[in-house]
């Protein structure tokens, strides 16, 4: 009797274990920011549109953005061994096998682009495919060979606003190209000062994130400058074609002076303080910005 109940408590600890495992493979609060900018597209696009599908058009978003994650950890599982950060990820600690990885992340993808093409429209689902194959099949390996993986991944990082207006209109508008472009530009800044706080971690696995000829130096400070004052005059575009009204547009020119700011302290002193600043103001800016938006439209 003490034995049963031995094995069925290791058994069940063991299914905790391995269902922990899976939410980690899922890497779930990027994916949900990602599920947050499609939302932020379908409500700007629709504005009303009823709960249950802003909630579907973000659980898509979220399963196909949770699949895409998968691919780059199966195809970095010996590379995530050697940087401190994602050592104890559950492909490198064998906690999950790269089969048990490879069907679960087959089942999101598909379950989510059935989602985006059931209840919105084939255009959508087919823009989420693209977004997961670029960021698993072309940006993961890409981050070895040559810093312009930054660009690439940056590519399938915008495209989720994109998709929420596209399940909203059915159409790749002005208006879809205007939100991919404010969150292509955005991750520039936000991901090479990333790359320059994680610098040592990420030379540990040989991937080449910050830009060509630069580094932890002033010509990579003055590209992160001049990228977030592109984000100025280009959060001004909503407003410009009627997306929005003039008060998210002053918050959103308040917010880019703001990250403006702190870029050229990264210039003044090139130091990771500087940048690990940059990091955290870009996660402010974004959803700020976004919230903003739909608040004026609504």
């Amino acid at each position: 009797m003490i034995t049963d109940r031995s094995e069925s408590v290791l058994s069940l600890a063991n299914m905790a274990q391995k269902a922990s495992a899976y939410f980690k493979l899922l890497k779930f609060r990027l994916s949900f920011t990602v599920a947050f900018s499609s939302a932020i597209g379908y409500i700007l696009g629709h504005p009303g549109g009823s709960w249950l599908q802003i909630a579907l058009v973000m659980l898509g978003g979220l399963m196909v953005t949770g699949a895409a994650n998968i691919v780059n950890q199966i195809l970095e599982k010996d590379l995530d061994k050697l940087m401190k950060r994602t050592a104890n990820r559950p492909l490198p600690t064998n906690t999950l096998s790269v089969t048990e990885a490879a069907i679960f992340g087959a089942l999101i993808g598909v379950g989510g682009l059935f989602i985006l093409a059931s209840f919105f429209n084939t255009l959508t689902a087919a823009i989420a495919l693209l977004s997961l194959v670029l960021y698993g099949f072309i940006y993961t390996p890409l981050k070895r060979i040559s810093p312009i993986n930054v660009f690439v991944g940056a590519i399938p990082g915008a495209l989720p606003p994109l998709i929420g207006w596209v399940a909203a209109t059915g159409v790749v508008s002005v208006e879809a190209w205007i939100l991919f472009g404010i969150q292509f530009i955005w991750q520039f800044p936000h991901f090479w000062a990333i790359a320059w706080v994680l610098d040592e971690d990420y030379k540990k696995a040989g991937f080449k994130m910050l830009p060509m000829e630069g580094g932890k130096n002033l010509k990579t400070a003055f590209q992160i400058m001049i990228y977030t004052l592109v984000l100025i005059p280009l959060s001004l575009l909503p407003l410009q074609f009627g997306m929005t009204g003039s008060t998210s547009a002053l918050i959103a020119v308040i917010c880019g002076v703001l990250f403006l700011a702190q870029t050229f302290h990264l210039m003044r002193t090139c130091t990771n303080k500087a940048a690990m600043n940059i990091m955290f103001g870009s996660f402010l800016y974004l959803p700020i910005v976004q919230i903003a938006f739909v608040l004026d439209k609504l």
